[in-house]
């Protein structure tokens, strides 16, 4: 921000008019006073002040620049929020040299930790449900208010679970001084029987329990593929052909989705140890983490699930969301489940 003298147009003001529009704008722009103290110390009325600083804009005496780290894309972040009525959309810049089946840009889970910083208040529940992303998000914490942190699904492997989501618990627990939660079970189970029977483990239902508190929770996004979905890889050939045959064309916290963002598959829930899609919804912010062109059309099926209310993306997918075609999805404020 600089108040100074530029171009002709400016010049058609006389010198008494420059240097008063020039040191009303330093008060307003610069030292952050109000246009009311900046009236009484000029002796006109708040009207005068609003009027001088908007010809000063107009005639180039004040320029205004708007400045984002350079990894950051303002623009489609704005754009892809409008499209999908998020309350917040964050774009990063993709990798140079990525690959269309790249995985998820790890620099997606910094940016990540840094937006959980800013929403999340003394007090809250954070929710972290497993995938790579969220773990990269808790590694790169460096602040949170003090809050608790809960699980919000099993792992992918038991026993990973230090390095994983049992882990990222831990991390975001001990950055915020809060108490940590997390849960010590696979997130699939052979049957429902033993998945029932895991829920009602002490430590699994003291979990469970603070659920319906979460304020803030952070997801994940797979791709009904391989290596890009945990749900995928961890079922049967037989399994995943039937998944298929119902049209899944994505998942997140062991929730299957279509292209249109309809829940299928859902008897697969009863085997799993994680949040219900409905007490998902119920949480008022839920920030999904996931990026590159290999997710791109999972991300959509989510976001029109009603099920996420902010993206932390990139740029390779962020294109692919604005250029998708078709009626606009409903917007994920709504939190509507599109099959009611």
């Amino acid at each position: 921000m600089s108040a100074m003298s530029a171009g002709r147009s400016a010049m058609r003001m006389g010198p008494a008019e420059l240097v008063q529009a020039a040191a009303m704008a330093r008060r307003f722009y610069l030292e952050g006073k109000s246009k009311i103290q900046i009236a009484e110390e000029f002796g006109v009325s708040r009207f005068k002040v609003a009027r001088v600083l908007e010809t000063a804009l107009e005639r180039d005496l004040v320029r205004i620049e708007i400045r984002v780290p350079a990894e950051l894309d303002a623009e489609r972040s704005d754009a892809l929020r409008a499209r999908y009525g998020l309350r917040h959309a964050v774009v990063v810049e993709s990798p140079a040299d990525a690959a269309e089946d790249a995985p998820d840009p790890e620099n997606l889970g910094e940016v990540a930790a840094d937006l959980l910083g800013e929403l999340v208040n003394e007090g809250d529940v954070l929710g972290l449900a497993w995938g790579r992303s969220t773990i990269h998000m808790a590694a790169a914490l460096h602040h949170l208010p003090p809050c608790t942190v809960v699980q919000l699904t099993g792992v992918y492997d038991a026993g990973t679970a230090e390095r994983g989501s049992v882990e990222a618990v831990r991390r975001a627990a001990q950055v915020s001084g809060g108490e940590a939660h997390p849960i010590y079970a696979p997130m699939l189970l052979p049957d429902p029987a033993t998945a029932a029977a895991l829920r009602n483990q002490t430590g699994i239902a003291r979990a469970f329990e603070y659920f319906d508190k979460v304020t803030v929770a952070c997801v994940s996004i797979g791709s009904w593929e391989p290596g890009i979905s945990t749900v995928h890889d961890m079922l049967t050939d037989e399994e995943r052909a039937h998944y298929a045959s119902l049209g899944v064309a994505a998942e997140t916290s062991a929730h299957l989705f279509d292209a249109q963002g309809r829940r299928v598959g859902r008897d697969l829930g009863e085997r799993c140890i994680t949040v219900e899609a409905d007490r998902l919804r119920r949480i008022p912010e839920v920030v999904a983490i996931a990026g590159g062109l290999r997710k791109a059309a999972a991300i959509d099926a989510v976001l029109r699930s009603g099920l996420v209310t902010s993206l932390v993306t990139d740029t390779a997918a962020a294109d692919y969301l604005l250029s998708a075609g078709g009626p606009p999805p409903r917007p994920a404020l709504d939190r509507a489940d599109p099959d009611d």
